[in-house]
């Protein structure tokens, strides 16, 4: 189509040439003008198209990029069917994680905290919340549900959610799944109905919360008593995950002494208000003390019945 406009424009200028001779430079000068200005037209078309096509294969290569973290995230160990997934990976010595957007897994308070259990020998690796057979337990954050399972000696019915922010969160000892495995939640969704299945001796919630297999306390993001998280930002760190954070009167916290772990006490709060489904034994390891000290101080037998209300010396 050029090269048919050039033949044009060039068999015009010679006819203009033989007929005007006089005007023939000038002429020319127009014609070569009109022909320059339809070179540089088409040349724009072709230049344009290039920029699309470029364009194009850009944002089809961002959009993939943009979908690498979600495949990261839902690819080491989803497959597995155990509570940690992550037995071989290899796991920083620190994380900041963020933990601002957030939902209460309920709204029952701590009937056993985080730590070493003297009495079974072995480590706690969540908190015990209470609630009642068919409560909503809902998704602490954003995230996919990668396991629901039956544990007969040990979890009973449990949940386990691995969300966007990098943890996973466990929900033990349910009475019904509300979700099914791969499919995506939004924070403060109900996935479950609580219960009394497995290795349990009353209707609670056991939930954890887990970076990379590492079963961190709980107490370290979130604060039970007043139904928040303690900051935005929650950094795990090898040294200290096991640590919790509660800065009320009568808290407790986990801690090393002399290679043995204990609960001790942090705060001088002399006395507690008894609450429905306490006994001697989950006051005492809340507030760092032996059962036997309770007794004593109270005037009180380990067969006294507790009633709801009565107020229990501690110290």
């Amino acid at each position: 189509m050029i090269l048919k406009k050039l033949t044009v424009a060039l068999t015009l200028g010679i006819a203009t040439l033989v007929a005007f001779p006089s005007n023939a430079q000038n002429l020319q000068s127009v014609t070569h003008g009109n022909v320059h200005d339809d070179l540089l037209a088409s040349q724009q078309h072709i230049q344009d198209q290039i920029r699309l096509n470029e364009t194009k294969e850009y944002m089809d290569i961002l959009l993939k990029e943009e979908e690498e973290p979600e495949l990261d995230i839902y690819k080491e160990g989803w497959e597995s069917d155990r509570v940690n997934s992550y037995k071989n990976a290899l796991v920083p010595n620190s994380k900041t994680i963020d933990v601002s957007e957030f939902s209460m897994p309920c709204r029952g308070y701590v009937t056993s905290p985080y730590g070493y259990r003297p009495r079974f020998r072995r480590m706690h690796k969540g908190i015990d919340l209470k609630v009642q057979v068919g409560d909503t337990i809902r998704a602490a954050f954003d995230g996919k549900i990668r396991l629901t399972k039956y544990d007969r000696r040990g979890y009973g019915y449990y949940v386990i959610v691995r969300h966007e922010n990098g943890l996973e969160t466990v929900y033990g000892h349910l009475s019904r799944f509300l979700v099914r495995p791969d499919q995506y939640v939004k924070v403060g969704d109900a996935i479950a109905l609580g219960g009394n299945t497995g290795r349990s001796t009353g209707s609670h919630l056991h939930f954890e919360t887990r970076f990379m297999g590492y079963a961190i306390n709980p107490s370290a993001i979130f604060d039970f008593a007043n139904q928040t998280t303690h900051t935005d930002k929650f950094t795990f760190d090898k040294r200290t995950y096991e640590n919790g954070r509660d800065y009320s009167p009568n808290s407790y916290r986990y801690a090393s002494s002399k290679g043995s772990n204990k609960y001790k006490s942090t705060g001088s709060k002399s006395t507690y208000k008894v609450r429905k489904g306490d006994s001697l034994s989950r006051i005492a390891s809340r507030h760092g003390v032996t059962v036997a000290k309770l007794c004593k101080v109270n005037n009180i037998s380990r067969s006294t019945k507790l009633k709801p209300g009565k107020v229990l010396k501690i110290n």
